[in-house]
């Protein structure tokens, strides 16, 4: 909401606007730019959203994220916000064009989103807290309206060193977006000046409060034995700070090297369990 009388932003739960000390009277709602979406997170380790739209509503998502929609819901694909956004899009990890579902019928019907590969799928309130920083490929869909595009990070350090690369993920708007992480999320809410170290890959999104940099691991036997990675992402408050416990490159090493594959001369060769049974089934 915001004030009528010295337009500065006021909670909803406020009664006085904390900025000229004008009563509730004085304020109003501010106008929202995104549709306003309802929905329903299910699922536990393979998680899927249902989006619940009025007639006339929608919402957008990466391509290949649909997993059903109901009667009344028409998809249309393009590149929103021309071709630089698509650019730009491509550039965070994300497809050069988005999916639009709109209900173009005369009650509500649902649409689905499911999350790529095994973790949580995490709901973003934009119209509370405006933006999030987040890693590549975070995206998953979002309320008709949310606004997509490249975030650079401040510091060299951080872009050459990162896990998470130069470019991040700016999420912005005033409805609901949704992102998607491996493993399990914990949220955390830094203090003012209070500093917190995590893996690189860990590092699932910030609000833009958050100060985000790169610090090298010292230690001659921290880089031989630590098996940490040389570096760590030093995120200082204030600010919410979402972790994901399983980054999918993790999950993809670990799946890799329980399956006893090795890539040799361009050639794979198994030897796990079933590769032996059916060497032994067909001697």
């Amino acid at each position: 909401m915001y004030c009528k009388k010295c337009g500065g932003d006021v909670p909803l739960t406020d009664r006085f606007c904390s900025h000229c000390g004008a009563p509730a009277r004085q304020i109003e709602p501010e106008a929202r730019t995104c549709d306003v979406i309802d929905y329903e997170i299910v699922g536990d380790d393979m998680q899927a959203v249902i989006i619940t739209l009025d007639p006339q509503e929608g919402v957008r998502s990466e391509s290949g994220a649909m997993m059903y929609m109901q009667d009344g819901i028409q998809m249309s694909t393009g590149v929103d916000g021309g071709i630089w956004k698509g650019v730009k899009r491509m550039f965070t990890g994300e497809s050069f064009f988005l999916t639009t579902f709109t209900n173009i019928g005369n009650v509500r019907a649902d649409v689905s989103f499911a999350a790529p590969y095994p973790g949580k799928i995490v709901p973003l309130d934009l119209a509370k807290d405006r933006e999030y920083i987040c890693q590549k490929d975070a995206f998953l869909c979002a309320a008709n309206g949310v606004d997509i595009e490249i975030a650079f990070t401040k510091k060299l350090g951080a872009g050459f060193f990162g896990g998470e690369g130069f470019i991040l993920q700016k999420i912005s708007g005033d409805g609901y977006a949704f992102i998607h992480a491996g493993g399990t999320i914990v949220e955390l809410d830094l203090k003012p000046g209070e500093t917190l170290r995590v893996d690189t890959g860990c590092l699932m999104a910030f609000k833009p409060t958050v100060t985000y940099d790169i610090q090298f691991v010292g230690g001659f036997k921290n880089l031989l034995f630590g098996g940490e990675g040389l570096f760590l992402a030093t995120l200082t408050g204030p600010g919410k700070v979402y972790l994901q416990t399983i980054p999918f490159n993790r999950l993809a090493r670990s799946i890799i090297a329980a399956s006893g594959v090795n890539i040799r001369g361009g050639e794979k060769k198994g030897t796990n369990i079933l590769s032996t049974l059916t060497d032994f089934a067909g001697s």
